[in-house]
């Protein structure tokens, strides 16, 4: 957490579960809900927040999560170093890369075979632990006022959430190397430049835009979107050959399944498919 953003002591959060989860239909939201901490993350949030990613994939009902913050000033501004600091003084042991032995593990960031897509709705703060998350989203929709950043070599810490590989593979060398550094802070335009986001839109305009992308995933086969997710996030360092032979569980599913035949039904037909999802 930057010491920059703490926010005023007396906001209170509008609810005192960290984490909140709402499915309707087949989107599930997942919220990030310490607003008066400007959505820092500590051990309990990282708790929850495993046992949700459990239940997104083991129901079959949720096609695709969409993650935001709470309060209208942060998506996270990253790891509670209030919380940090505690744990220091108690001697538990620093954290590194990864999320082994933590709570919540293996959180998003190196929950390497959840399947179904994650779209990130930020808006405000998105630093430290905050911005590892953006990054291991699969679509990123930006407001205006959404602030990108990996502070942690300004704390003596690294952002070991993956911010410090993912970066790297996510914009060139240089200019990863340049935040890294630094702290540096990414404007949303910066970041669509790079291509760390999809779009970026006035605040006002945040929910609609994030509810257009929605729609545009439901009408997708969901069978297709997990083969998709799971080749490109496991061939992207493979040899294009390699990529070509390696076997994907998820593709075996949708050659198996209904909805790879209810796809070219439907278009013969002049209708829309049906998606069952298995």
């Amino acid at each position: 957490m930057d010491p920059e953003t703490q926010a005023p002591a007396t906001q209170e959060p509008t609810t005192d579960r960290p984490v909140l989860y709402e499915r309707a239909g087949h989107v599930a939201r997942v919220t990030l809900n310490r607003p008066h901490v400007l959505n820092a993350m500590d051990q309990r949030m990282h708790a929850e927040l495993g046992a949700v990613w459990d239940e997104v994939e083991r129901d079959d009902t949720v096609r695709l999560v969409v993650l935001t913050g709470a309060g209208e000033r942060a998506f996270s501004v990253g790891q509670d170093l209030k919380e940090r600091a505690r744990l220091d003084r108690e001697g538990t042991p620093p954290t590194s890369f990864g999320s082994t032995g933590l709570p919540g593990s293996p959180r998003l960031t190196d929950r390497f075979t959840l399947s179904k897509p994650v779209l990130a709705r930020v808006r405000g703060y998105a630093l430290g632990g905050g911005f590892e998350l953006v990054l291991a989203c699969d679509l990123v929709i930006a407001a205006h006022s959404a602030v990108f950043a990996l502070p942690e070599a300004t704390l003596g810490l690294v952002p070991g959430a993956g911010g410090a590989f993912r970066l790297a593979r996510q914009i060139p060398l240089k200019a990863a190397m340049g935040h890294l550094l630094t702290g540096h802070r990414m404007t949303a335009h910066q970041a669509l430049a790079f291509g760390l986001v999809n779009e970026v839109v006035p605040d006002d305009r945040l929910d609609a835009c994030v509810e257009r992308w929605t729609a545009d995933l439901l009408r997708c086969a969901p069978l297709s979107q997990r083969a998709l997710k799971e080749a490109v996030l496991r061939s992207v360092d493979l040899p294009l050959e390699q990529a070509f032979t390696t076997r994907y569980h998820w593709e075996e599913a949708r050659r198996a399944s209904e909805d790879a035949r209810e796809g070219p039904r439907a278009f013969t037909e002049k209708r829309r498919p049906v998606w069952r999802g298995r």
